[in-house]
């Protein structure tokens, strides 16, 4: 691990442009410009290159100036051959120009050297270009060791933090961009649970109001063929009339549960009962209880009543609602049907997906639901928190 730091680029999301803050661009562009005009004065004033020399000066200047440029570009890029090909010729340029006597060109091409090699380049190969940049200028300075010392820390020591901040800001690109994952994660989770919620609300409103149409209808159909008296039959008709009326209200509902909007528990299996001819018992002091809970005790509650004229026809019905501290329990019984059914019939009718939905919806609200054949019957006890 220690080896790969050595020979590890520094992150690229911290040496890209847009890892800095407008106020830092304009700063380093303004610190560049600066930098560039005053290597240019100090190179081409006081009359030290005249004529052919001056030409040569100054194109020294732009090919220097374009060899930094093309460095900055390739270790930005993260391109090692050109990047190290490309620190020996700014090497190279530095030499002649403290050759051809021009000094502050020589020291700032080294200085500069050193430090975008610290930065940008991986920390051996970057140590190594440090030191032969500012071992040129020691060998080539006449300022004194003290000067020296402290000139070759100092650089040194910039560029190794400024190559922490690089990191640094790299590590924080890196954190947003998993913490911009996360958060769309959680909203696309969010979303299917959304949906997951909805599709549950349609199927219990369909379930309980298509299926209680077609026990009526299939009786009406039964009675036809058998020749009952048309009375009957227009019962059973009046019946899924009623159904289907209801099973728009229970829709009016489910888009008011979507919505927020409930109407008390007590009140809807007030209605629930009266309309399906069951026995109601409330135990406990009412008391307004969460929505999803609320949700979940109504659906419950169609849905037992549901099943119990759709596979018990002539059985008792009842209900009990029961408020407990912390939570409520709904209780649907039935007892033994005039017709007869084994339970065998009966457990297959309660293990479909109207069950299967009940139950779901109590355990995401960390409830239980309690379904199975009991004296001849079917007995349903919900539990949820409230």
């Amino acid at each position: 691990m220690a080896g790969w730091y050595w020979t590890r680029w520094p992150s690229r999301e911290g040496l890209d442009r847009e890892a800095e803050s407008r106020p830092r661009r304009i700063l380093a562009g303004f610190g560049r410009t600066v930098l560039v005009a005053t290597v240019t004065w100090g190179t081409l004033a006081g009359g030290r290159f005249s004529g052919w020399a001056a030409v040569a000066a100054t194109a020294g200047l732009v090919a220097a100036f374009g060899l930094c440029a093309a460095f900055l570009r390739t270790s930005r890029e993260q391109r090692p051959l050109p990047a190290y090909l490309l620190t020996g010729a700014v090497l190279g340029a530095a030499w002649l120009a403290d050759a051809g006597e021009a000094t502050m060109l020589s020291d700032v091409l080294w200085y500069g050297l050193a430090v975008m090699a610290l930065v940008r380049l991986p920390p051996a190969p970057g140590l190594v270009t440090a030191a032969a940049a500012l071992g040129s200028y020691a060998a080539v300075t006449t300022a004194s060791r003290l000067s020296i010392a402290a000139t070759v820390g100092g650089i040194t020591l910039l560029g190794w933090l400024l190559r922490m901040d690089v990191e640094a800001r790299g590590t924080s690109r890196r954190l947003l961009a998993q913490e911009r994952a996360a958060r769309a994660a959680e909203a696309e989770s969010a979303a299917l649970a959304e949906r997951a919620r909805i599709a549950r609300e349609i199927h219990d409103v369909l379930a309980h109001s298509l299926s209680a149409q077609l026990v009526h209808l299939e009786a009406a159909r039964l009675m036809l063929d058998a020749g009952t008296d048309r009375e009957q039959v227009r019962e059973r008709v009046v019946a899924a009339r009623r159904m289907a009326q209801d099973g728009l209200a229970e829709t009016r509902q489910a888009l008011s549960a979507l919505r927020g909007e409930l109407t008390p528990v007590g009140e809807f299996l007030v209605e629930l009962a009266g309309r399906e001819r069951a026995g109601l018992t409330v135990t406990g002091a009412p008391r307004p209880i969460a929505a999803e809970a609320a949700l979940a005790v109504r659906r419950t509650a169609q849905e037992a009543v549901t099943n119990v004229r759709k596979h018990a026809p002539g059985a008792r019905c009842t209900v009990e609602l029961r408020y407990l501290e912390g939570a409520v329990e709904l209780e649907v019984r039935n007892t033994r049907p005039a017709r007869q059914e084994s339970s065998e019939e009966l457990a297959a009718s309660g293990s479909g997906y109207g069950l299967l939905g009940m139950r779901e919806r109590a355990e995401l609200l960390g409830g239980t639901l309690l379904a199975g054949p009991e004296d001849g019957g079917w007995r349903v006890l919900l539990r949820v928190p409230a």
